[in-house]
C-alpha cells in the first residue's frame, strides 16, 4: 500500500487535485467539492465513473467486464473507483461523470469596482 500523494490532473479542464495513493481515483475526485458527481455503487459494478488513465501508473482492483472489457483495460480505461495511483496521473473522464466532474466552475466575482 501507497501512503505517497499524487497529482491526478482532468485533461478536459487542465484541473489538478491530490490523491493520497491508498485512496481510489474517485475518492480523490469527490475532493473538488463538485455538486453532483454521480459515484454510483463505488465497487466496479456500476460502471458510471469510467475513466482514461492517459499517463500515469496506478494499482487496479477487480472491474465489471460489463463495463470495461479486458482490451478496453490493456487500453488504459478503469473505473476511478477501482484504481489507486502509485504515481501521477492524467485521465479523461468518459460517460456519466464527465458532465459533473469536468465542468469550470466560475470564481465568485470580489471586483472591488461595486459602487455603493
Amino acid at each position: 500500500m501507497s501512503l505517497g500523494a499524487y497529482t491526478i490532473t482532468l485533461m478536459e479542464t487542465g484541473e489538478s487535485y491530490r490523491c493520497a495513493g491508498y485512496r481510489s481515483v474517485l475518492e480523490g475526485m469527490e475532493a473538488l467539492g463538485r455538486k453532483g458527481i454521480p459515484v454510483g455503487c463505488r465497487n466496479g459494478g456500476c460502471g458510471v465513473c469510467k475513466v482514461q488513465v492517459i499517463e500515469g501508473q496506478y494499482t487496479r482492483r477487480v472491474m465489471s467486464r460489463e463495463h470495461v472489457s479486458a482490451a478496453e483495460e490493456a487500453a488504459g480505461r478503469a473505473l476511478s473507483c477501482r484504481i489507486k495511483p502509485t504515481s501521477d496521473l492524467r485521465i479523461l473522464v468518459l460517460g456519466q461523470m464527465k458532465k459533473n466532474v469536468c465542468r469550470l466552475v466560475e470564481p465568485a466575482d470580489d471586483s472591488p469596482l461595486r459602487s455603493t
